[in-house]
């Protein structure tokens, strides 16, 4: 069984965070790095092959950096009081 302790629990939340981050981070590359393919990719097609994507996403949709171009978004303060910060 895990001990309890809140100290312990604190490290563990620490170290998950901390994985967390990681993996956004690896996941900002992976996007950053196929949106620009997809922009190398729509710049290349004919105006017949953009027809046929769908309609759904615009040609034009950027996501892979916020404005500011911070990746990843600084995170809240979490509190370990049980209850949410203001």
């Amino acid at each position: 069984m895990f001990p309890s302790s809140p100290s312990h629990l604190m490290f563990a939340v620490r170290e998950e965070v901390e994985v967390l981050k990681e993996q956004i981070r690896e996941l900002a590359e992976r996007n950053a790095a196929l949106e620009q393919e997809n922009g190398l990719l729509r710049a290349l097609a004919s105006p017949e092959q953009l027809a046929q994507l769908p309609n759904g996403l615009p040609a034009n949709l950027s996501l892979a950096i916020p404005l500011g171009g911070k990746w990843p978004p600084p995170c809240p303060v979490l509190s370990v009081s049980g209850s949410p910060p203001d």
